[in-house]
């Protein structure tokens, strides 16, 4: 039993000296219940909302202000008529536009209803039936509020819901943009960390090194076949999301190839990165797809809207590439948008890729390790 108890003393002292070990221990399910805690959330919390008033009357101005100071929208904008909706869908910022008919306030004393129009922007559709819910259940407060004041039979606000973009509600409108962007980004990253790890830890390495290549000649030789292999990928998964799941691609698809091939590229340099800082292909197959797989899916606004986390986790998610990526994607994809509306995530990338480049280039060594 001594030995035993020697045994057990041991082992606890071999634990607390590796950090690596105590990390995995306490520190992963710390960070996994901060981030899936705040992350994972079914309701929402300062959602973009435009208001159209048609009106503009006392009783839309008390409904208007009572929708935003619910706490769940923010106003991004006051709409000057119907034309405006599409525009204000296509800046990415607004997830629904309260319209407000016509002579609101005299249709509700004269006719004892009156209607308002919620427009969702259904290319995420789970978020678009929340907000719609979600305003539908604030008139509805506002109903009652009016049945109490009243003595008589109290006027009735009709909540009228449209979806744009998906009016159908499908959910492959939001799963096949988010998909692509996954899959691009570990396939891409995975492929790369390992080519050049796998040549040091087998000994290959020398072979490159003796060689009169330079450092990003070396780079861009492992990048290419897999760039060119990634696109072909990438063209085989849009031809499968239009006929599988009817996705169409309403915007240009010059646009669209273009931007993979920067999102390719930026994966690619992501991977070459962690090849050079990988010693072997353990560490660099743990850090693509434990480092991107989870933030990709958490972060990056595929499945959970970003504006409804804490505001460090925006912070966080500023820094992940598939945030903007998956912008990009679904504004050209689903709303059919030009560059003028995704030009700033396109930037970004460009310059995420570049520094991924350079870092690249600078770590790695002529000398074998």
């Amino acid at each position: 039993m001594k030995r035993f108890l020697g045994f057990v003393k041991k082992e606890f002292i071999h634990i607390f000296r590796d950090y690596r070990t105590l990390i995995i221990l306490f520190g992963l399910p710390a960070v996994e219940i901060l981030i899936f805690g705040f992350v994972v959330r079914t309701d929402i919390n300062d959602a973009g909302v435009a208001i159209l008033d048609l009106s503009k009357d006392e009783t839309t101005q008390k409904l208007t202000d009572k929708i935003l100071s619910s706490g769940f929208f923010k106003k991004t904008d006051d709409l000057l008529n119907y034309n405006d909706i599409d525009r204000i869908f296509k800046k990415g910022h607004t997830r629904a536009v309260i319209v407000f008919e016509e002579d609101f306030g005299a249709r509700l004393i004269k006719e004892g209803k009156a209607t308002v129009s919620i427009i969702a922007d259904a290319s995420e559709p789970n978020v678009a039936t929340l907000v719609s819910n979600y305003a539908s259940a604030i008139i509805s407060g506002f109903n009652r509020e009016m049945n109490s004041t009243l003595l008589s039979a109290a006027p009735v606000v009709m909540p009228e819901v449209r979806m744009y973009f998906n009016p159908s509600l499908k959910s492959h409108f939001m799963f096949v943009p988010g998909v692509i962007t996954l899959i691009m980004i570990l396939i891409c990253a995975l492929m790369t960390s390992v080519t050049i790890t796998r040549e040091k830890e087998f000994g290959t390495m020398e072979v490159l090194l003796v060689s009169p290549l330079k450092p990003v000649q070396i780079i861009l030789g492992k990048v290419t076949p897999y760039f060119l292999l990634s696109f072909i990928n990438i063209i085989t998964i849009l031809v499968l999301s239009w006929f599988v799941f009817g996705l169409p691609v309403k915007g240009s698809i010059v646009l669209l190839m273009l931007e993979t091939m920067l999102y390719i590229l930026m994966s690619l340099t992501i991977g070459i990165f962690i090849s050079t800082v990988s010693k072997t292909m353990q560490q660099a197959i743990f850090i693509s797809a434990i480092g991107l797989l989870l933030p990709t899916i958490l972060l990056s606004g595929f499945i959970f809207p970003i504006e409804n986390m804490p505001k460090i986790y925006d912070y966080v998610s500023s820094i992940l590439p598939p945030r903007y990526f998956i912008v990009i994607i679904k504004n050209i994809m689903i709303k059919g948008t030009g560059f003028m509306y995704v030009w700033k995530e396109t930037l970004i990338i460009a310059l995420m890729t570049v520094l991924f480049m350079v870092f690249s280039i600078k770590k790695f060594s002529l000398r074998l390790q």
